[in-house]
């Protein structure tokens, strides 16, 4: 559990350096790459494929962490666009909020109570 913490900050800021210099390079667009790539079904599609339903499992695990409350149900839908930048903060946040406790981690709040 002590490792989750400073995971979270190394991931966001390889994200964060990463991406900004791919902006720089690139720029902003994401998504037209995106369908290219995912319609070329060769294995960079495949990759982004199998990334998607990664973005997909995790906002669903999200959403049922808040019992699919609106807050949790914004969280995902971050979740799906914003993938690692996003996750790490929520991660770094909530591994905070769980003081250590691997319950209150992945079950949430209230379904650490109910166990």
């Amino acid at each position: 559990m002590s490792l989750i913490k400073p995971l979270s900050v190394l991931l966001f800021a390889l994200i964060a350096i990463y991406t900004l210099f791919v902006i720089i390079g690139h720029g902003g667009d994401f998504i037209t790459p995106f369908f290219l790539s995912l319609f070329a079904v060769d294995w960079e599609g495949q990759f982004i494929l199998d990334f998607g339903m990664y973005l997909l499992l995790v906002a669903l695990w999200i959403a049922w962490r808040h019992n699919y409350s609106a807050a949790g149900i914004v969280l995902a839908v971050a979740s799906m666009f914003g993938g690692m930048m996003f996750f790490a903060i929520y991660l770094l946040v909530i591994a905070r909020k769980s003081e250590g406790d691997p319950k209150r981690l992945f079950l949430g709040e209230n379904r650490a109570r109910e166990n």
